[in-house]
């Protein structure tokens, strides 16, 4: 079995401790090549394009990254599962599938954050929403998975948590993980049940800040999206001085849409390459689960507000939210830290409402953007009985952008 999670991370720690290591006992005339070599493996693993570069313009200032990890704190893992082609043999595979960790303040906290939730269109799964929307805690990570996984992702959640707990805690003796989730059984073995605990803690041991795997990767490795190869995808937003200077950050995991309900950058780009669709379907079929993170101090009926704005970044790329569609968003805030402590009287800080305007904004043009990069990563998938998911063809993007004079230059 294929098992991976942040090669370009994996790489980067790699080189980083054989450079040291030689800086120590290496002869500097052997060090400049290695180090070259190494540093071209670091530019071989980042070489992917994303949709900005292939022209495709979109509104508002992204983060360095343009990316959730462009908030501070926030770290992003994956276990990806790739094994066996051919014919479905249940339990066996072709396996297609993964898992995605989202942690608010990185692996090594345990405060929890504002946080809040909302569902477009209900025919998906979010666990451990219904304490969130009492309490307005996010306590722990947002995972994300296969539908037929939730239970067992969610489950190693908790145990990850006991093994991970504060010093001054006797066991972690309660929670109510949030793990979300979209369908992958057109290319995936779903019914194997192949995703294990072991693969949740991987993606949350191994989530990391910087650049985001994005497209067939984690949780998004068998998904479909607009009928083209769908997954992870990710971008940011960062407020002018005058709004706060704030971050705001997207994760998707895209698996819904049809073709010719698609549009990038206003362009009807599904009607302009309808051939190769997958599921073939008129139905919108499949889910999507968006993350929007964010450093502005925001409590948890902001947040409500904040989630709720993710529609309208799905609007702009065609989705109408179909009834078979699941599209569940959840959004929190890394400020306020402490305020879910036990003890004392809390002050916190929050913008005033009349202020959310930008945020909102940011909000949704993010969510447009990290969606089309989902599917700007994402590479071609043959899974189950042969069946083909193409990748979004990126000269066709560009010529279809070219047509109606929207290509960036």
């Amino acid at each position: 079995m294929f098992y991976t999670a942040a090669f370009s991370v994996i790489t980067f720690e790699l080189i980083t401790m054989v450079a040291s290591l030689m800086m120590r006992f290496a002869r500097p005339s052997f060090l400049l090549p290695v180090v070259a070599f190494a540093l071209s493996i670091v530019a071989f693993g980042q070489s992917k394009p994303r949709a900005r570069d292939l022209g495709v313009p979109f509104d508002g200032t992204p983060g360095p990254l343009n990316a959730i990890t462009d908030v501070a704190g926030v770290e992003v893992g994956h276990t990806t599962l790739i094994s066996g082609e051919g014919k479905l043999k249940v339990g066996e595979g072709p396996v297609r599938t993964g898992v995605t960790a989202v942690l608010p303040r990185g692996k090594a906290s345990t405060d929890a954050v504002f946080g809040a939730w909302f569902t477009l269109n209900g025919n998906g799964e979010m666990t451990g929403t219904t304490w969130l929307e009492d309490s307005g805690f996010l306590d722990g990570p947002v995972m994300i998975t296969n539908t037929h996984s939730v239970g067992i992702v969610r489950d190693a959640v908790i145990a990850w948590k006991v093994k991970h707990g504060a010093p001054d805690m006797e066991g972690y003796w309660w929670s109510l993980p949030v793990v979300a989730e979209t369908w992958d059984g057109w290319l995936n073995d779903i019914n194997g049940f192949h995703v294990k605990s072991e693969d949740a803690f991987h993606a949350l041991d191994s989530a990391h800040s910087g650049a985001a795997e994005e497209g067939n990767v984690g949780g998004g490795t068998g998904m479909i999206c607009n009928e083209f190869k769908g997954g992870i995808g990710s971008a940011s937003r960062v407020l002018d001085a005058k709004s706060g200077g704030y971050t705001v950050g997207v994760l998707v995991q895209c698996n819904y849409g049809r073709r010719d309900q698609l549009r990038i950058a206003g362009v009807p780009v599904g009607k302009e390459i309808p051939e190769h669709r997958a599921y073939q379907s008129s139905d919108d079929m499949g889910s999507i689960i968006i993350v929007i993170a964010t450093d502005a101090p925001l409590i948890p009926t902001q947040l409500k507000r904040v989630a709720r704005r993710a529609s309208l970044g799905l609007g702009r790329d065609g989705s109408y939210s179909g009834d078979g569609s699941g599209d569940i968003f959840v959004a929190f805030s890394t400020a306020n830290p402490g305020a879910a402590s036990p003890t004392g009287i809390h002050d916190l800080k929050m913008l005033p409402n009349d202020s959310l305007d930008p945020i909102f904004l940011a909000t949704v043009q993010a969510t447009e953007e990290a969606v089309i990069n989902a599917m700007v990563a994402a590479d071609t998938m043959t899974g189950i009985d042969g069946h083909t998911a193409i990748a979004l063809p990126h000269d066709r993007l560009r010529e279809v952008l070219k047509k109606y004079n929207r290509l960036a230059q």
